[in-house]
């Protein structure tokens, strides 16, 4: 037996293949504990030439000396073999010796293998050969085949070549429209070209190789089943090519009505065009018309909407005997979303009433007409008796009520509970409230018991990446891969452990309180660094003054820390002649709530009471107006709108260092903005910094912002936020909505939309202003008009449709005067959407008044979409006039 493990060892495959034909079933089975140790001992080993070498042999050896048909199965597929595996040419040499059952059993066990596993097609089919046993249909066979025969070019001929010859082709065809995700597999390598899929399966079905017929009912319950959008595409390729004749397609009635009704809409609009064909013939009845109509009226594809109006009116217009059952169907679109469509079934109606002039037909009509936008519903008044628009309620605004910022809970009170929060809060980004919890429990902690908390931390600090270093880890620019940067909650309290097991120099952590941080600057550094600052101190603090707890933990989850706790604080500092951190005081300073005056006065003369110095900064502080904002100029560059600030003299006197950045300009041209804080957790806890000034957070992530619709970035998480936090929202704030409103990907207009309406239920949005921004965004090109149509059409959802009228009221003037001047720019390019919402929200909410530029557009020819929006404005806006 060493002879083979040798042989194995050495990665002399041949040798192994001679010594294994000479040994019998018991001897091969004795040898396999060796074998499975020097399996063991190659997982240990470092991935180097030698074991590269054994395993080839290492896999052949094991599936020849195992028996059961479930551990050779497991053996074949072990993820250390897989890369460095025997040939399926040698493995159904060593197992060609084994009975057939045996063979049929190995056979499905690996078939019955996820895809992923890699089992060589080569060696399951060569199995089955062997075996004699029924092909597998499974997911990986079928796979594999399909790769197998698709990627076989080497070989020559067509893909119809390669498969024709296939002695299991039926069973593997049918089974090919049975595997999941296969739509990719059948794109490649040709896609839609004549060496395609699509081309090998007609091929086959022209010939006579596999039924046509349950080739085209496979195809149709692959396409019921629904699917990715690949797989729907190349199945629907594949439908068109094998061209049902009228036959085929009357037989399948039902299949078509359910693809017209629920199917993608690439499928559906087939559908609907094959049911439309043999409704003209005659060939479907009233019933299963007005079936399928009331199902297609109620998507959402305005195309496919259309096209069942324009099918409805030719059968109305050549059989009036199916008016009394279509026109009720046909009334059903008019609550369908798009004015256009209301006003195309209206249409309809009007012109085929007569021909089921009845009470029922009138009676059903006029309850759906009910849904009609008011410009409609007058005409229905006249026509069929429907409840006049002055019957409605009156409009009253519903907006959802403003999130409320929470308390925190106390400080956690074991060393094991602070445990507990510090690992939840590095596994899972933990918001500002469960981030400021960890940091307090760690600080207070520290100072009552460091032994204790570092034991507690033990199995939080073994998964750390910095745990086990041999050395101090000294601080770098992450520009020059610094172990430690704080640019979050994970790194803070990163630092902070590796501080309490002393990984940190205590020269590195003096010189950044000293000297502040070498990061280079950027447009975000002002928060970043202010963040930073305050950790940094705070470890320095526990190597060599612990803190007995934090100033500035604040009192809500906002960051806002209320006047009387922090009073509180400085008491207990006094008691215990603790000394301050000059940064947590800062921040303390910079997070005091400031705009209740009469309670900040209060705490303003109990702080001055305590006869120190930070009880007098404190006095000083919350006796100042506290409402102070930078200049502010508007600067374009490109397509964009963005902002430039002055100095802020109260943020730079009297604060640390690094806490200055804060009250500097902010330039536009001048500040860097390309840089790594790319990160959306870290902006909640900028914001947190200053929680009544978002005005200043607001104007360092404008850049941030804009790329959301000017660049298609990502990341609008901060605008609630932004939405919830204090101070006055202004320019900054405004512009960063508008972009928000405009962004390239749906997750991020609903978070816009979510901070508009959190804006407008607080009382602080200013309509006339981000309106007024919308419309020069959209005039310059960096917000698309179909996009902000959008988010307009997902805020009015949620019944705020006077706050959108308002907005877009604003909007639509600097749009329309380029479109009736001729202009022809991007901003034309879904204006129509635009005034559809805001027709939509003025019908609504009731509004009144006068558009510039309105009036022209609406007067022009045509019957474009922007014209008949703007017709159908003007009437709502115009409504008692009409009236």
């Amino acid at each position: 037996m060493s002879a083979l493990v040798e042989a194995v060892r050495a990665g002399r495959t041949a040798e192994v293949i001679g010594l294994l034909d000479e040994l019998t079933d018991s001897e091969r089975r004795a040898a396999f504990p060796e074998l499975q140790a020097l399996r063991k001992e190659l997982r240990a080993a470092p991935w180097d030439a030698a074991s590269r070498r054994a395993y080839p042999a290492l896999h052949a050896a094991g599936v020849a000396c195992h028996t059961g048909a479930a551990a050779v199965a497991s053996w074949i597929v072990a993820a250390d073999m897989r890369w460095s595996g025997t040939s399926a040419a040698l493995l159904l040499r060593l197992l060609g010796d084994r009975p057939s059952e045996w063979l049929a059993d190995l056979t499905q066990r690996l078939a019955q293998r996820p895809a992923a596993s890699g089992v060589p097609y080569e060696l399951m089919s060569g199995l089955v050969r062997l075996s004699g046993c029924p092909v597998p249909t499974t997911d990986a066979y079928v796979r594999g085949w399909m790769g197998h025969v698709g990627w076989g070019w080497q070989r020559g001929g067509t893909l119809l070549d390669r498969m024709r010859p296939d002695p299991h082709l039926r069973e593997l065809v049918a089974a090919l429209f049975e595997t999941n995700d296969i739509g990719g597999l059948l794109e490649w390598p040709q896609g839609d070209g004549p060496d395609s899929w699509t081309g090998a399966l007609t091929g086959l079905a022209a010939e006579g190789l596999v039924e046509r017929e349950v080739m085209l009912d496979a195809c149709l319950a692959r396409l019921l089943r629904g699917g990715t959008t690949t797989e729907q595409r190349v199945f629907l390729r594949l439908l068109k090519a094998l061209k049902p004749s009228r036959d085929e397609e009357r037989q399948r009635v039902a299949d078509w009505l359910a693809l017209a009704c629920d199917a993608v809409s690439p499928v559906a609009s087939h559908a609907q065009s094959v049911l439309s064909a043999l409704t003209l013939d005659g060939e479907l009845d009233g019933r299963r018309l007005a079936e399928m109509s009331s199902a297609v009226l109620f998507r959402t594809e305005k195309k496919l909407v259309r096209a069942q109006l324009v099918l409805l009116g030719k059968v109305l217009a050549r059989d009036s005997g199916t008016a009394e059952e279509l026109l009720p169907v046909v009334a059903r679109a008019f609550g369908h979303a798009d004015s256009d469509v209301q006003e195309r079934a209206l249409k309809l109606v009007e012109r085929h009433l007569r021909k089921a002039d009845t009470a029922g037909v009138r009676g059903e009509i006029a309850v759906e007409a009910e849904q009609l936008i008011p410009g409609l519903r007058l005409r229905a008044v006249h026509l069929f008796g429907a409840a006049p628009a002055a019957d409605l309620a009156p409009y009253e605004e519903v907006l959802p009520p403003a999130p409320a910022p929470t308390l925190l809970a106390p400080a956690p009170g074991s060393a094991a509970e602070v445990a507990e929060e510090v690992g939840a809060a590095m596994e899972t980004e933990p918001g500002v409230a469960g981030f400021e919890r960890a940091l307090d429990g760690l600080v207070r902690h520290a100072y009552r018991d460091r032994e204790a908390l570092v034991e507690a931390l033990g199995p939080v600090i073994s998964r750390r990446w910095w745990h086990g270093a041999e050395s101090g880890l000294r601080y770098r620019s992450r520009f020059s891969r610094s172990d430690f940067s704080v640019s979050g909650a994970e790194d803070g309290l990163d630092l902070l452990l590796a501080v309490l097991l002393d990984k940190v120099d205590l020269g590195t952590l003096h010189a950044f309180v000293q000297h502040g941080s070498t990061v280079r600057e950027c447009g975000h550094s002002a928060l970043s660094r202010t963040f930073a600052a305050r950790l940094w101190e705070v470890a320095y603090r526990l190597r060599t003054d612990p803190l007995p707890f934090l100033l500035s933990t604040p009192t809500w989850s906002t960051g806002l820390l209320e006047p009387d706790e922090l009073v509180d604080r400085l008491e207990e500092y006094r008691r215990l002649g603790a000394r301050v951190s000059a940064a947590d005081f800062a921040q303390a300073l910079l997070r005091v709530r400031r705009t209740d005056r009469p309670a900040a006065a209060r705490a303003a003369e109990r702080a001055a009471a305590l006869g120190t110095r930070e009880g007098a900064r404190l006095a000083d502080w919350l006796a100042a107006p506290g409402d102070g904002q930078p200049t502010v100029r508007r600067r374009t560059s490109g397509s964009r709108i963005l902002l430039e600030t002055g100095e802020l003299l109260e943020l730079q006197q009297d604060f640390p260092a690094e806490y200055r950045y804060l009250g500097r300009p902010v330039g536009v041209f001048t500040d860097r903005w390309y840089c790594h804080h790319w990160s959306d957790d870290a902006r909640a806890h900028w914001l947190a910094v200053l929680p009544e000034r978002r005005e200043l957070v607001a104007v360092r992530l404008l850049r941030d912002l804009s790329d959301l619709a000017v660049d298609d970035d990502r990341g609008a998480a901060v605008l609630p936020r932004l939405a919830e936090s204090g101070g006055e929202a202004g320019e900054a704030v405004h512009l960063g909505l508008a972009y928000g409103l405009g962004a390239r990907h749906a997750e991020d207009r609903l978070a816009a939309v979510d901070a508009l309406l959190t804006l407008a239920a607080r009382g602080q949005l200013d309509r006339d202003r981000l309106g007024a921004d919308l419309g020069q965004l959209v005039r310059r090109g960096a917000v698309k008009p179909l996009r902000l149509a959008e988010s307009a059409r997902t805020a009015a959802a949620t019944g705020a449709d006077a706050t959108v009228w308002e907005i877009l009221r604003h909007t639509l003037p600097p749009l329309l005067a380029e479109f009736a001047t001729g202009g022809a720019g991007a901003s034309a390019r879904g204006l129509g959407e635009l005034l559809a919402v805001a027709a939509e929200s003025a019908e609504r909410c009731g509004a009144r008044g006068e558009i510039p530029h309105l009036a022209q557009t609406a007067d022009r020819r045509g019957s474009s979409r922007i014209v008949a929006q703007a017709r159908r404005l003007r009437g709502a806006l115009t409504w008692e006039v009409a009236a």
